[in-house]
């Protein structure tokens, strides 16, 4: 089979505002197992959104936004049901940005000679393709964005921002997450953002300029992600598996006692996986094990062991259709890192 064979259907994202999933997770409710865990999911996203105070974090992990889920993602930062994002390099490059640059994700299967798709640069995640030479230039843009700033440290939620930037003027895609979280003042954090297509952008930068260039600074965003807790006197976080976006925001409570602040545990939570809790990764860890650190309150939290893009198109369009996010007021924490204009300090 030739690359075009291959390469022809498009995987199309869920849309959560063209169903509503309230009849069928209220059905779940009164049902057992993952069906009750899922509508006690929705139910505790939903008390977020409707809590005042509450700073809702968003942390995704794996592949759900090259699998159908991107929309779902700009929609809850659009329609105000996030706050902050944190995820991983590859959902926010390789995905969310690799299709705001013109790119898409095709439909593909598991049950391939991987040794031909390597040969035609075929980059298959289970039964999805994409096109490696396309995100070659999705690589190559990153190095374009880097070598138009000025060369020092920067967080990931600063770089990410100038990515939200460059998409207002060069974007192909009408929304993607990166572009509407800069619209909306959301910060989206990658505490590991080199591993992904912005590290090799990243390296062929560093490359060229090797004596002064842009540097991706990870201490500096649990700094800033932290500043964001203190500020929040109630916090929530809604997961999308686990590993690194999981205990970078839950570790934000135990930085914030780490440096003399007295902070309350995240009130509210709920993971989605399907990892083993047994092995004692991150990943897998229950959120009620995270309560012995210190970082989530048990009375508000529900794990949910099911594959993301079975059951977060109900729960997102759960909250979306009980509108409790029109009532709320934006937080646009990105502003918090701006420079306060001379005219306005005290």
């Amino acid at each position: 089979m030739k690359k075009k064979d291959l390469l022809r259907e498009f995987v199309e994202h869920v849309d959560i505002t063209s169903f509503d999933a309230t009849p069928v997770v209220d059905a779940m409710r009164d049902m057992s197992f993952t069906a009750r865990d899922t509508a006690r999911a929705a139910d505790i996203l939903n008390t977020m959104i409707e809590d005042k105070d509450c700073t809702i974090i968003l942390c995704i992990a794996g592949s759900t936004s090259a699998g159908g889920c991107m929309q779902i993602y700009v929609d809850m930062v659009r329609h105000n049901m996030v706050d902050a994002v944190v995820a991983t390099g590859a959902t926010i490059v390789d995905m969310d940005f690799f299709e705001a640059i013109g790119f898409r994700h095709y439909k593909g299967t598991p049950f391939v000679d991987d040794n031909r798709l390597r040969e035609l640069y075929i980059d298959r995640i289970y039964d999805t393709y994409i096109d490696e030479e396309q995100l070659q230039v999705c690589d190559n843009t990153i190095k374009t964005i880097a070598d138009s700033l000025e060369k020092r440290p920067y967080s990931s939620r600063e770089f990410i921002r100038q990515m939200g930037k460059y998409l207002v003027q060069n974007g192909k895609k009408a929304a993607s997450l990166v572009q509407t979280a800069y619209e909306h003042d959301v910060p989206i954090f990658c505490p590991a953002f080199s591993d992904s297509s912005a590290g090799f952008g990243l390296v062929k930068h560093q490359v060229e300029y090797p004596d002064s260039h842009v540097s991706i600074d990870s201490v500096k965003d649990f700094r800033e992600l932290t500043e964001i807790k203190l500020k929040s006197p109630v916090s929530g976080l809604f997961m999308i598996g686990g590993g690194v976006p999981k205990n970078f925001a839950q570790d934000t409570v135990v930085c914030a006692e780490v440096l003399g602040h007295e902070v309350d545990m995240h009130k509210y939570a709920v993971q989605i996986t399907v990892a083993d809790v047994r092995d004692g990764a991150c990943s897998s860890s229950t959120l009620k094990e995270a309560s012995s650190w210190g970082k989530v309150d048990t009375g508000c939290e529900q794990m949910v062991y099911a594959e993301a893009t079975s059951v977060l198109p109900l729960i997102a369009s759960y909250a979306y259709h009980r509108r409790g996010w029109a009532q709320r007021t934006r937080r646009r924490w990105s502003k918090l890192f701006e420079p306060v204009p001379a005219g306005e300090r005290q």
